[in-house]
């Protein structure tokens, strides 16, 4: 197992229980294939450094989790098709 970070910027037209959904459904991705999600922040609504699919605010998660790394890379691939999903970078954490 190692240990990753997980930071998305979401659609900002979304309301506060559909972020709540986006982040259960990552959380329930990792644990549902062997990993545990060690910690969350939700940053909240913040202006972009730049328009990103017309939109110039986004809202902000940080997600720390232990996955196997081929899970991680089936969870990239997932927040890529993912319509909520504006950017995201998964970065695994030496320790």
């Amino acid at each position: 197992m190692r240990n990753y970070e997980l930071v998305a910027v979401l659609k900002p037209d979304m309301d506060d229980e559909r972020v709540g959904a986006a982040l259960e459904r990552v959380k329930s991705f990792v644990s549902d294939r062997g990993g545990s999600v060690d910690g969350e922040e939700l940053w909240g609504r913040r202006k972009l450094a730049y328009p990103i699919q017309k939109q110039n605010e986004g809202i902000y998660f940080l997600t720390r989790f232990t996955l196997e790394p081929p899970h991680a890379k089936e969870l990239e691939r997932s927040l890529n098709l993912s319509e909520e999903v504006m950017r995201h970078l998964i970065v695994r954490l030496d320790t």
